[in-house]
């Protein structure tokens, strides 16, 4: 047992991302004086004065040696007016890049990029970490005997595991196919593990700093993971790369970790072999897996993962070769701390390309969610516990969009019983032996694992129905999710701060809408509503809901296959959070809820169309309402909800949608 406790508490130090380097970036660290003290990540205007020969570098020029110089020269025009001496890294776009200075440090080297009139942002190039396993003591225990009920969570919805995604009736829908490729942006993963092979395609490697490389040759086109551990003498080395990496032990002591073989646990969830006759099913059954290295020793940083996300979803990237197999969804089980600042930009380009960008919610015990989930446009996934309440370590907040199994012990003795078996390596180092986590020393639990169930569920959705966008996978996913369950659990409330301004824990709870997404994922209704062809949408027309005054919704179908008409129309109430009661039942295509304070409801709507038999779909929609204006406003109070038939049909307009070395963050 406290061997078990101790190897699980190493385990709990995040993964790090690295940056990747262009053309003439800067080497790996050679000498210790010589590794630079600050990286940022600098975006140049659209509008600012180019070189005497350069007019405006364009996609097509990216990779190319002109680009490449074109901002090099850029960011010596910015050192020279700012007074520092800087050195480039790595192109990101034809306007970003990394740059690195020494004598100064990441903030201060930001703040005062940010000043120059050539530049949009600077921002610190943080540090990114995914959450392999909590130290929650309860997912210490375990015995001799393995996982004591297996893929629990793949198997229909029914007591105790009643947040199991029901993947087994989805595939009697489909199997997913080959043709659908989701990308995995982690530690890389072992080609070796005969439950991945032929399922893994070649993916690349974007962590190019050696020391957290760790395979000795940096950026390449092999996405193997050669392993992430921390010794005890680098966990303590005062000024190495990898001081106080780890989380400290309840002593305050820094113990190192073995390697976590992340990207493979990830993987396996999402697309190990199926219907094989050994080991365990994926997700996503047919689905292919793209391997993105972005994470090694400690981690990496937010540079290499938006590159490697604008390359995994097809779009150009300087000096690396063009990725021969787009991802449709990308999977990103990583994260830090603070706002989505830098990932941005990427994501939006992710999802104008046709990607669905899937992120966990992170693992800090219900505070905020962090980078890249609370991304605009980013499907972030939270964790439950087997009987659906919010697992203790998962974030919650707004930002979730859906939630789903995470992994969590309920026995005092004994083997973990809802852990998520899944691939990985028995090498506390270097690769050893292919095997799969169990309930004992080798527990898998965490948000990590929660976003691939999500992942391979819209792999399946994109095979029965492969032109699909982004939005139309997140609204029938929200919208065939299942109402979480109640409990003697307290409520999940808002992320807290005390009195200090530090994020108050919250353990296990009872989820609502407003917290942890619209509801539990439920695969079989996602892919039903996918096969279908039919999908709504619910559309707001108040353009900034507001407490005691009417708010006007609109049901809208933006996807019905031609030959079939609206038979039905519906509307429910699915929380409404303690600012709107009453029913929606009596509202035809339009709605007016009147909210009678701030915070969020949540409403769904039910369509229905004339084929023999029908076939159906549902949508749900959180709106957030504010506060009511400083001028007072009508519309009646008390929370009701005004059945409103508007006349005529409102037209739904459907729009395409910084750190320190070692943040405390997720995933």
């Amino acid at each position: 047992m406290q061997a078990a406790a101790r190897v699980l508490a190493a385990l709990v130090a995040l993964f790090v991302v690295q940056p990747m380097v262009v053309g003439t970036a800067v080497a790996a660290a050679g000498a210790a004086d010589d590794v630079p003290s600050a990286r940022v990540i600098v975006k140049y205007r659209d509008d600012a004065v180019r070189g005497s020969s350069s007019g405006r570098v364009g996609v097509a020029d990216v990779g190319r040696g002109a680009a490449v110089q074109r901002l090099a020269a850029r960011m010596d025009a910015v050192a020279q007016r700012r007074g520092v001496a800087l050195r480039a890294h790595r192109a990101i776009t034809e306007r970003t890049q990394v740059v690195l200075a020494r004598g100064i440090d990441s903030e201060t080297l930001a703040r005062r990029l940010g000043t120059d009139p050539d530049v949009e942002y600077a921002v610190v190039d943080r540090r990114v970490r995914p959450l392999a396993v909590p130290n929650d003591p309860l997912h210490t225990l375990g015995g001799a005997d393995g996982p004591a009920v297996g893929q629990w969570y793949l198997r229909t919805s029914a007591a105790p595991s009643l947040s199991a995604i029901d993947a087994t009736r989805a595939w009697d829908i489909t199997q997913g196919s080959a043709g659908v490729v989701v990308a995995v942006l982690d530690t890389g993963v072992r080609f070796d593990h005969p439950d991945l092979a032929g399922k893994l395609l070649a993916g690349y490697d974007f962590v190019s700093t050696l020391p957290e490389s760790n395979d000795g040759t940096g950026r390449d086109s092999n996405a193997s993971d050669p392993g992430d551990w921390i010794t005890q003498q680098e966990d303590n080395s005062l000024g190495g790369d990898f001081y106080h990496c780890t989380t400290p032990d309840s002593l305050g002591n820094y113990n190192g970790a073995p390697s976590s073989w992340h990207g493979t646990q990830v993987s396996g969830i999402l697309g190990a072999l199926t219907n094989n006759g050994v080991g365990m099913a994926g997700a996503g059954w047919n689905t292919r897996v793209l391997p993105v290295r972005v994470l090694g020793k400690c981690g990496g940083y937010v540079s290499d993962v938006v590159i490697g996300m604008r390359w995994a979803a097809g779009l150009v990237v300087p000096n690396v070769a063009a990725n021969p197999n787009p991802a449709r969804v990308l999977n990103l089980s990583l994260g830090t701390v603070g706002a989505c600042g830098e990932y941005q930009d990427a994501v939006d380009d992710v999802v104008a390309a046709g990607a669905l960008v899937v992120a966990a919610a992170g693992n800090t015990n219900g505070h905020a969610v962090g980078a890249p989930g609370n991304c605009s446009g980013v499907m972030a996934v939270g964790g439950l516990r087997h009987s659906g309440t919010k697992v203790g370590f998962s974030d919650l907040g707004s930002a979730v969009s859906i939630s789903a199994p995470a992994g969590n012990c309920v026995n005092g003795f004994g083997p973990c019983l809802y852990p998520l078996l899944t691939t990985t390596d028995s090498g506390a180092q270097g690769p050893a032996s292919s095997t799969y986590t169990d309930g004992t020393n080798n527990i898998t639990v965490g948000t990590s694992f929660s976003a691939p169930l999500v992942s391979g569920v819209a792999a399946l959705m994109l095979a029965v129905q492969p032109t699909l966008t982004p939005d139309e996978i997140r609204s029938l996913i929200q919208g065939g999710s299942r109402r979480f369950p109640t409990s003697s659990a307290p409520a999940c409330t808002a992320p807290r701060f005390d009195g200090n301004g530090d994020p108050i824990d919250q353990d296990e709870c009872d989820c609502t809408t407003a917290t942890c997404g619209a509801g539990m994922l439920d695969a079989y209704a996602a892919v039903r509503s996918a096969a279908a062809g039919l999908i709504a949408d619910i559309v707001v027309n108040t353009p900034t809901p507001r407490a005691g005054q009417d708010v006007s919704l609109t049901a809208d179908v933006f996807r019905l296959i031609n030959g079939r008409n609206l038979s039905s129309l519906s509307w429910s109430l699915v929380d409404g959070g303690g600012i709107v009661s009453g029913s929606v039942a009596g509202c035809s295509t339009n709605c007016v809820v009147t909210p009678s304070g701030s915070g969020t409801f949540t409403v769904a709507v039910t369509v229905t169309d004339d084929n023999n038999p029908p076939t159906q779909s549902t949508v749900s929609r959180r709106v957030t309402v504010a506060a009511a204006s400083s001028g007072g406003g009508g519309g009646g109070g008390g929370g009701a909800l005004g059945l409103g038939y508007l006349g005529a049909l409102l037209v739904a307009v459907i729009a395409a949608r910084h750190l320190q070395r070692r943040p405390r963050s997720a995933v």
